[in-house]
């Protein structure tokens, strides 16, 4: 008997919530020359006898797993939600300069506002949004192709970036480290900073569930899609701005992180199969699960020394992303 969608991506899907704990105990129980495994446990459990173990664990190491929890999930979510619109395998907001835009706005509302978290917000959101649209017309006007949206996007991301690393060189206390903002990592996240971006981040994911049933009208065409009563442009509209939302509320909390919008909704494509909504829900588990184990790794693989988890991201997305570019130029 052959099994039946459904039921082929509960094993996935159950698998990835076992992973995901497993990298949540990990990334808070890890041992280092500062604070044994043992010790982490004590604290982790409550022990009035953890003293200052009980500070990192609570303070350090719990805030940063729950921020790749949300920030992972977010942004495969929006990478996710941008493919089904766009109809391109190719998108992501990385790639389409959506991060760039929300991170050269963050930047600004922390030169503007530098003690108001949620104009931090609302700014990242905005260069997100402006982002798009310009990536958008820009594609219009060069031609209609899947490819041109992209290198638009790659185009308009390298314009952000720039403008994002003459504020951080002119101004450095934009930014604790100019480093894991430019590569995207989870040092330094403290719990209040999550706790702004999870409202926005909890109305894109319901969002964009909202929305499925939409985007699988949308896989078989406008025209059809148009035919079987959907408001085309309302709906992709709409799964745009519900993926810059994501996207801005992840780079408010963990900066220029990319590739986890293009790798996580490429890979549970081949899983979930074409329902946009198991798609989703996959990515929201697969896409935290990555980002925390890469950022577990970032951490311990040369310590004392910790890496970005966006350049170990990076190892993994700049070649997949090549692999798609060379399959899509093969002919079929």
């Amino acid at each position: 008997m052959i099994p039946s969608r459904r039921e082929s991506t509960a094993a996935p899907l159950l698998a990835g919530l076992m992973a995901l704990v497993a990298c949540a105990l990990a990334s808070v129980l890890a041992g280092t020359d500062a604070l044994s495994s043992a010790d982490a446990w004590e604290a982790l459990l409550g022990s009035a006898a953890a003293g200052p173990a009980r500070l990192i664990v609570w303070g350090v190491r719990v805030p940063r797993v729950l921020a790749a929890l949300a920030c992972g999930a977010s942004l495969a979510v929006s990478g996710a939600l941008l493919q089904a619109a766009l109809d391109n395998d190719l998108a992501s907001p990385g790639i389409m300069g959506i991060n760039s835009g929300a991170g050269l706005f963050a930047l600004v509302a922390a030169l503007a506002f530098p003690l108001s978290a949620p104009a931090r917000q609302v700014m990242a959101l905005m260069g997100a949004l402006v982002a798009t649209v310009v990536v958008y017309l820009v594609a219009r006007r060069a031609g209609a192709a899947r490819t041109t949206l992209v290198l638009s996007g790659v185009a308009v991301s390298s314009l952000m970036t720039a403008g994002s690393n003459a504020i951080v060189t002119i101004w450095p206390k934009t930014v604790v480290d100019k480093v894991a903002f430019s590569m995207g990592g989870l040092s330094g996240v403290t719990l209040g900073q999550l706790l702004v971006a999870l409202g926005p981040m909890l109305v894109g994911i319901v969002g964009a569930l909202a929305l499925a049933g939409g985007l699988d009208l949308l896989a078989l065409g406008d025209e059809a899609a148009q035919g079987l009563g959907l408001d085309v442009r309302r709906h992709r509209v709409a799964a745009i701005v519900c993926a810059a939302l994501l996207a801005s509320s992840s780079v408010s909390v963990c900066g220029l992180l990319g590739f986890v919008g293009l790798l996580v909704p490429n890979l549970v494509r081949m899983l979930a199969g074409p329902s946009v909504r198991r798609s989703l829900l996959m990515c929201v588990v697969w896409g935290a699960t990555l980002l925390m184990a890469c950022d577990l790794l970032a951490r311990v693989l040369f310590f004392p020394y910790e890496l970005p988890a966006g350049l170990l991201l990076s190892c993994m997305g700049a070649p997949f992303f090549i692999v798609l570019l060379v399959r899509r130029r093969r002919p079929r």
